[in-house]
């Protein structure tokens, strides 16, 4: 019941604040034909992503964790002229499906899909981005943290999703992988004193769970 009344709330303030998007319905249309699982971020989320991207300038995104290229759309479209977008991706077709998405919103010049696992490319790039955002396997977010402070400038912005994960982040004694890597990162990011983070709890149409914002000093 909770959850039914999170949804609602989404969908209500979603009808006042966003306008009818062809290009965003189109790409998640498109993920669920081609069998991806229905784990992009909301279109509320998706919005904030695009406002914080705006708000703070950004020229140079860096994702973690493409999927079916919904966030990347939000993201890319807070670029001003001349921006880019590098996104990771593991999956060849789910790439395949973002590439396709991404170039039906008119940004396939914006955005750069690089496939094979995050960390071997983030292994490879020159900073500096602006904005990173890390919604990726959250074993290694620890990892794809790190790389993303590396790349990043000072002033600029690395968001991590999914750190809540519906309450079991608390749970010292789990073992479930995702909670696991999502503890070993607070752990890391607490004892960075090249950033200055927090963490906010979020419900609605993607249930509960929240997410890590952090500005580089």
């Amino acid at each position: 019941m909770v959850d039914q009344v999170w949804t609602a709330v989404d969908d209500y303030w979603n009808g006042h604040l966003l306008a009818p998007d062809a290009a965003l319905d189109a790409a998640l249309a498109a993920n669920t034909a081609a069998g991806l699982p229905p784990i992009d971020v909301s279109a509320a989320q998706g919005k904030l992503l695009n406002l914080l991207a705006r708000s703070i300038g950004a020229q140079r995104i860096l994702e973690v964790g493409t999927l079916g290229g919904y966030s990347t759309i939000w993201l890319a479209r807070a670029l001003p002229a001349g921006g880019s977008l590098i996104t990771c991706e593991i999956d060849k077709a789910h790439a395949e499906v973002a590439e396709s998405n991404v170039a039906r919103a008119g940004l396939a010049d914006v955005v750069d899909v690089r496939v094979g696992p995050a960390l071997d490319t983030l292994a490879t790039l020159d900073g500096p981005f602006d904005l990173a955002f890390i919604d990726a396997d959250k074993v290694s977010n620890t990892e794809y943290f790190q790389h993303a402070l590396r790349l990043s400038r000072p002033g600029g912005m690395i968001i991590v999703d999914n750190v809540v994960r519906a309450g079991k982040v608390v749970d010292a004694a789990s073992t479930e992988p995702s909670v696991v890597g999502t503890r070993r990162f607070a752990e890391a990011i607490a004892a960075e004193p090249r950033v200055d983070a927090t963490a906010i709890q979020t419900v609605g149409a993607k249930s509960y769970d929240g997410f890590v914002l952090a500005v580089v000093k």
